[in-house]
């Protein structure tokens, strides 16, 4: 029976939680709450490997080691399910994405007295961590620190609030820059020499009526299942190539054989291209009409059988009738899940459906909606990109026999 003072598990907000059930900040599995109210350092408790641990919000759990963190990340998915009785005939070990490999990152910049401070909001407020470290972000971003502290330190006025949007792309990085006011030649002509000395893919702005492109000496492109895929400013990717790989190699062995599939909230095709190169004809409905543009444009230059559709799927999901021509289905739609969408295909008799998703709790009621319709839940891996923090990702896969 284990000490009532013993943290047992990692609760969702990233607390260690005692056998009693009481709550505890920067608490590992194994650690001890003393009498006194002080933590006694269990086995599983590690030294953080950045200063800012505690302060900043990027991260919650760099105290704890890398069993701790898999299992947290299996256990999110796990309780999900398990909560509306659904239970995987096989749940993998969790994959997580190694230090310093996000590949996009919005931070944030301030002027307080003659100083600006840049990066990470603190957990749980507006205040922002000025960053001097950060174990997170690919090197390529975080070089960029120094040199956009000491730009921004140099525009005029008083006030100065902005959000930083870094995306590594394939050309280097597609930096946006939203609330920095710009008026003026010589305004300009300073933006642009930053974005040549420091090698930007492409630099926009921001001026409170949509990102303007400032500087792109090519074009920006994003490397999806082998195609070089056109990189809108502001389009969603996954956080990391490493977490990309894991759920995309996941799609193609499930559906491996599937003559053709229906790749829904396809975005810029980070399945639909990865699926394509395996042998499947694919379907790729995405509301975003950039996106949708981008991923037709790479697979008319790919010569792949890649169809884009332009569809908001929330409004007007493809019916079971569309939907039972295929022979499998890749969804991975946003947050807040796919509800309509689900409906549909709960209702087709498509065999094979991989379920992609960044939120358990959305995917756990959608999923249910599959399961009372005949599907089964044949298997479900557990993905933590967003390495130390609480947020995890899965893949799943539902199978429904003819």
């Amino acid at each position: 029976m284990s000490d009532p003072g013993t943290i047992v598990r990692i609760a969702a907000k990233g607390d260690g939680v005692t056998a009693d059930g009481r709550h505890v900040a920067g608490a590992a599995p194994g650690d001890t709450v003393r009498g006194d109210g002080t933590l006694e350092t269990g086995p599983h408790h590690v030294a953080p490997p950045c200063r800012h641990f505690g302060k900043c919000g990027g991260c919650q759990l760099q105290h704890c080691d890398e069993e701790v963190l898999a299992q947290f990340v299996t256990s999110r998915v796990v309780n999900a399910a398990s909560g509306q009785g659904l239970e995987p005939a096989l749940v993998a070990p969790a994959h997580l994405s190694p230090p310093r490999s996000r590949r996009r990152a919005t931070l944030h910049a301030e002027r307080i007295g003659k100083r600006v401070i840049l990066g990470f909001r603190e957990g749980g407020s507006h205040r922002t961590v000025d960053l001097a470290q950060c174990h997170v972000l690919r090197e390529e971003l975080f070089a960029l620190v120094e040199p956009l502290r000491a730009m921004l330190a140099r525009q005029p006025g008083k006030r100065l609030a902005v959000d930083l949007e870094m995306t590594l792309a394939d050309q280097g990085v597609d930096l946006g820059i939203k609330g920095l006011e710009v008026e003026g030649l010589a305004a300009t002509e300073a933006l642009l020499d930053f974005a040549q000395v420091n090698g930007l893919a492409r630099l926009t702005i921001d001026q409170g009526y949509g990102a303007e492109a400032m500087w792109v000496p090519e074009p920006v492109t994003v490397t999806l299942g082998g195609v070089r895929v056109p990189l809108p400013p502001g389009a969603f990717l996954q956080a990391t190539r490493d977490g990309e790989a894991a759920l995309a190699d996941l799609a193609c062995r499930w559906l491996a054989g599937a003559g053709a599939v229906a790749d829904l909230f396809s975005g810029l095709g980070t399945f639909a291209f990865a699926l394509a190169r395996s042998g499947a004809k694919v379907l790729a409905a995405e509301a975003d009409q950039r996106a949708h543009i981008a991923c037709k444009d790479a697979a008319g230059r790919a010569q792949l059988p890649v169809h884009s559709l332009h569809r908001d799927l929330f409004r007007n999901p493809l019916r079971t009738e569309e939907l039972d021509r295929f022979a499998g289905i890749v969804l991975d739609p946003p947050r807040a899940g796919a509800r309509e969408q689900v409906r549909q295909i709960a209702a087709s008799q498509v065999p094979r459906i991989v379920y992609i998703s960044c939120n358990p709790s959305s995917w756990a009621r959608d999923a249910v909606a599959l399961v009372e319709q005949g599907y089964r839940l044949a298997e479900r891996h557990p993905v933590g990109q967003f390495r130390w923090s609480t947020h995890v990702e899965l893949a799943s896969l539902f199978t429904k026999e003819g």
